[in-house]
């Protein structure tokens, strides 16, 4: 262990070895870091842990910087655990250099099928062990740090004492294809709101799609720019701040008569996967028990004929930009997905996926459980989150227009002290 101090923290740096498949426990092992904070006044004190789990799939935990964000409210009363999931940050990487070693595609996809919610949750118990003992601890659940401590109320209560989730309650039985179905009218509400707050940018993305459609645009790293692409640039838009950045993005994209470097290397700062090759792989099969996703947000897109950007190439209608949708010509269009495209295919032909979330437990969870629903979130359906509200016995749902998806983070900590109050009856 390595400990160093920051402003008004100490940190602490733990690497743990773990199973890659736990129904394996003999055989090939991993890596899975994780980054201990704590107030610099309270380093030697018996506090009680706060394991948080990060959004995605497939990013590392908050880099932090002293007591900044939401950990300024977390610290007062915690010991915070950032994890870097399975797969990412420190822990063993999943990604193009460390996958070719397996060979086949088929290889590589076994492999990548194993850093879903349910084995994230069998690290975290492993790690607690280790940590406190056996005793249970508090969980923290981001987005997809949500779906996974649903999952951890499913696979083992007894680990959890208490639960926040913000912007993360999943539909408990809904398929990929039912997910997209209500997405797809989300996002496109989002483009109204978007081009509504900024008109000019109607005439602005229409320009830039059909410069595209007509020229073979690079990126800086090498990857094709179409309009499909460039159309994928909307899923910031559920974002506190997405709206502006899109806008900012937008405005700087010509020189002259053609796309500006500033402009493609902006686009590409927020298409590339470089940072997360396993949300690109992996982000429809985090929504997948018992069923193939067999590229769900490509097929459903066909039902929403208003993201065809044909409309828009030939006539007047405003270019809609999509939401948090992976689709197949990504991996192709990014230099770092690439070599990972036929175990992104076998991916979404794997019919053998795991049941994620437990009903039958989540009725009668005893966990005391508090989650931020907000109201107009882009990537996490909100019917979904009430309905699985009040499926898990004892969860204090708190709905809001306040914030965006990114609450928690912009909030500096008053998302996360409110759902302490509604754990702690306060409120």
């Amino acid at each position: 262990m390595t400990s160093y101090r920051q402003p008004g923290t100490v940190l602490t740096d733990h690497t743990f070895r773990v199973p890659l498949d736990y129904d394996r426990p003999d055989g090939e092992h991993i890596e899975v870091f994780a980054r201990e904070v704590v107030a610099a006044g309270k380093a030697d004190a018996n506090l009680p842990w706060l394991l948080f789990l990060q959004g995605g799939p497939g990013f590392g935990a908050p880099r932090p910087i002293g007591r900044d964000g939401w950990l300024t409210r977390a610290l007062d009363d915690y010991r915070v655990l950032l994890l870097d999931q399975r797969g990412t940050g420190r822990s063993t990487p999943a990604n193009r250099h460390s996958l070719a070693r397996l060979g086949s595609p088929a290889a590589q996809a076994g492999y990548l099928s194993q850093f879903r919610a349910d084995n994230i949750v069998r690290d975290a118990e492993r790690i607690r062990q280790e940590l406190t003992g056996g005793a249970p601890w508090s969980v923290l659940g981001q987005s997809f740090g949500g779906f996974c401590t649903v999952t951890y109320l499913s696979m083992a209560p007894e680990g959890v004492r208490e639960a926040f989730i913000t912007g993360g309650l999943p539909g408990l039985d809904v398929t990929a294809d039912d997910i997209y179905r209500v997405a797809y009218p989300r996002v496109s509400a989002k483009n109204t709101e978007h081009y509504e707050r900024y008109p000019v940018d109607v005439e602005r993305a229409r320009r830039i799609a059909r410069h595209l459609s007509t020229r073979d645009v690079r990126l800086p790293g090498g990857g094709l720019l179409t309009v499909e692409n460039f159309q994928v640039l909307g899923r910031i838009l559920g974002m506190s701040t997405g709206s502006h950045t899109l806008h900012y993005l937008l405005e700087d994209a010509f020189v002259g008569g053609e796309l500006s470097d500033v402009f493609l290397r902006g686009v590409e700062s927020q298409l590339t996967f470089t940072s997360g090759p396993l949300y690109a792989v992996l982000h429809e099969a985090c929504y997948a028990q018992g069923f193939a996703t067999k590229w769900s947000a490509q097929r459903i897109r066909s039902e929403f004929p208003a993201f065809d950007p044909a409309a828009a190439l030939d006539g007047d209608a405003p270019l809609l930009f999509t939401g948090e949708m992976i689709y197949p010509w990504m991996i192709d269009a990014d230099p770092v997905l690439q070599p990972l495209r036929e175990a992104a295919d076998l991916l979404a032909e794997r019919d053998a996926w795991t049941v994620l979330y437990d009903p039958l437990r989540l009725g009668g969870n005893a966990v005391p459980v508090a989650a931020a629903v907000y109201f107009g979130d882009m990537y996490v359906d909100r019917d979904d989150s009430l309905r699985t509200a009040v499926a898990i016995r004892g969860l204090r749902p708190w709905v809001t227009n306040e914030y965006e998806h990114d609450g928690m983070r912009v909030s500096r900590g008053a998302v996360l002290d409110r759902l302490i109050a509604m754990v702690r009856g306060d409120v």
